[in-house]
């Protein structure tokens, strides 16, 4: 049924009440005059919270349409409103809600693969899994591909943005071995970083305790504190560039963002790294078409779960990774 909106006129002498809760949006234009609790708060927000369960992007748009006005005036989402203004706020439905639309099969390049273990070279970009506002990821859309498979997990975590070697359990034994391996700090995972700075030592070990923690916008990082967890990385410089670094980070824990941070904490953040690293350093190799975090899983050595036979599992550099390579300029 399409909205009707009913205009209602309203004097600027005349005291308009306060505003309404987000359930009561109604159909009509609504007319607000802005009290002392919001004056000199933008727009944006003052409509973000007047407006709650509308998205954000359906806000912008009636903002930029002209649909919102202060004081019969066109305005930008950014302007600041005060007290005694009075707000024209159009009629916005809440978003019905969307079906859950099917999870794709997908496959991925594979590594290595038996009847106990599949090991995939994961993309750049891709979750290993859905949540947190991904509707799916690696694993859901691999059983999507294999409904026959009766067993797939996930035996180890990627991050989002970092791309290589990603292990998948078929069987719950396999699972259960590999978890114990990492527990007890079998085998070595090794992954390559490009990184801002000159990293001049041939082999280095990173002790440093990492805790999470919640910025004030509610996103989830690492920090290095004393009360963290232990957390270990021995970094290996490979190429050095002007610049820039190619290092060999391996693996004796697994902590969240571990690579990240501890290369980070010692001054050479990982080029592309947007919650650690330099935004400068991002959009100068923007402009050489790279726009990625340049952390990439690359070699696991570990013996086979159940077979014990030694498996050497290799992901190459991804060929932007390598593109960019070529670009630096190397040092002697």
């Amino acid at each position: 049924m399409p909205l009707l909106a009913m205009r209602k006129e309203f004097s600027l002498s005349t005291p308009i009440s306060a505003p309404k809760p987000a359930a009561s949006l109604g159909l009509a234009v609504r007319m607000v005059e802005v009290t002392d609790e919001h004056d000199g708060q933008r727009l944006d927000n003052f409509l973000m919270r007047l407006c709650k369960g509308v998205p954000k992007s359906h806000i912008y748009k009636a903002v930029r349409a002209g649909e919102v006005r202060i004081n019969k005036g066109r305005v930008a989402p950014d302007t600041r409103i005060n007290i005694g203004d009075i707000v024209r706020v159009p009629p916005m439905r809440l978003p019905t809600p969307e079906q859950k639309r099917p999870v794709p099969g997908l496959e991925f390049p594979i590594v290595f693969e038996d009847e106990g273990l599949l090991v995939i070279d994961k993309p750049a970009g891709t979750a290993v899994h859905g949540g947190s506002g991904v509707s799916f990821g690696v694993i859901e859309a691999l059983r999507a591909a294999r409904p026959e498979a009766r067993f797939l997990e996930l035996a180890h975590r990627l991050d989002r943005d970092t791309s290589g070697l990603l292990l998948i359990a078929k069987k719950r034994n396999v699972l259960l071995a590999l978890h114990e391996m990492f527990r007890l700090g079998g085998g070595s995972k090794h992954y390559l970083a490009l990184v801002e700075g000159d990293w001049v030592n041939a082999r280095q070990h990173i002790r440093l305790p990492l805790a999470k923690w919640t910025t004030q916008t509610g996103e989830r990082r690492v920090k290095v504190q004393t009360e963290g967890q232990v957390a270990h990385t021995i970094v290996s410089g490979l190429k050095r560039f002007k610049g820039f670094s190619l290092v060999d980070a391996e693996l004796r824990t697994g902590r969240t963002h571990q690579i990240r941070v501890h290369l980070a904490s010692s001054g050479y953040p990982i080029v592309g790294d947007d919650k650690y690293g330099r935004d400068e350093t991002q959009a100068q190799l923007s402009q050489l078409g790279f726009s990625r975090m340049f952390l990439h899983a690359h070699r696991f050595n570990m013996p086979h779960p159940l077979t014990q036979e030694p498996l050497q599992l290799v992901a190459p550099l991804p060929a932007v990774c390598e593109k960019l390579l070529q670009q630096l300029q190397p040092l002697q």
